[in-house]
């Protein structure tokens, strides 16, 4: 029967892979990617989810906007790392 167990050093490389990013990687991912679905549906349906979830300009929508726009300027400023341990990882 075949184990679908990865071998030692894939299994050693999948963790390096996993953590490539950390925390606020991902936060700053997952609000990048909100910022862009919230983005696509203005332009495609005039719809402002965050707006619609939490009124206008309430201050829960203008920390959403903001906590998406630093994400952008985070992932920016951390591009290079992600870039060179990637390429880590893929030697």
């Amino acid at each position: 029967m075949a184990s679908h167990e990865p071998s030692g050093d894939s299994h050693r490389q999948a963790e390096r892979k996993r953590s490539l990013l950390n925390t606020a990687d991902w936060a700053a991912l997952a609000f990048l990617v909100i910022g862009g679905i919230n983005w696509g549906l203005v332009d495609a349906f005039s719809l402002d989810l965050i707006a619609s979830l939490f009124g206008g300009m309430s201050p829960v929508s203008r920390v959403v906007y903001l906590l998406v726009g630093l994400s952008a300027i985070y992932l920016l400023l951390t591009l290079g790392r992600l870039a060179k341990l990637s390429a880590e990882v893929g030697e």
